[in-house]
C-alpha cells in the first residue's frame, strides 16, 4: 500500500504543469541601510532604498514581482532594478530597505518569501 502511494504521489508530480505560479518557501534580505553600496543598480537606476525595488537573478529588470511574508501575510509588489544577492547565500531576493520594512521588521534581517512575477 505505501508502495502504491509513492507511485501514485510520483506520477502526480510528473504530471504537474511545469510552471508553478509562485516560487514557494524562498528566504529574502534587505540592502540598503548604509552600507557601501554603487550609486547606481545592474540597470541603470539610481539606488534609492525607499523605493519599492529589489535585486534578483531570477527575473528580467523591471519585472513586478509579488512577495509574500510566510510568518505575517503581508505582501508587496516590487520593481526589479538590479542584480543580487549573492548566490552563494542562499537568498532569492534582496528588497530594498522600504519594501522589506513594509512586510517585516527589519532587525528579522531575513524572512521566508513566496515570489510571484506579475510582469
Amino acid at each position: 500500500m505505501k508502495n502504491a502511494l509513492i507511485i501514485l504521489i510520483s506520477l502526480l508530480i510528473l504530471i504537474a504543469p511545469a510552471q508553478a505560479p509562485a516560487e514557494i518557501g524562498k528566504i529574502a534580505s534587505w540592502y540598503g541601510g548604509g552600507e557601501k553600496l554603487n550609486k547606481h543598480t545592474a540597470n541603470g537606476d539610481v539606488f534609492n532604498p525607499k523605493e519599492m525595488t529589489c535585486a534578483s537573478w531570477d527575473h528580467p529588470f523591471d519585472a513586478r514581482l509579488k512577495v509574500t511574508n510566510l510568518e505575517n501575510g503581508k505582501s508587496i509588489i516590487v520593481r526589479v532594478n538590479d542584480r543580487g544577492p549573492n548566490k552563494r547565500l542562499g537568498r532569492a531576493i534582496d528588497l530594498s530597505r522600504e519594501a522589506f520594512r513594509k512586510i517585516a521588521n527589519l532587525k528579522q534581517g531575513l524572512i521566508p518569501v513566496d515570489i510571484e512575477q506579475l510582469s
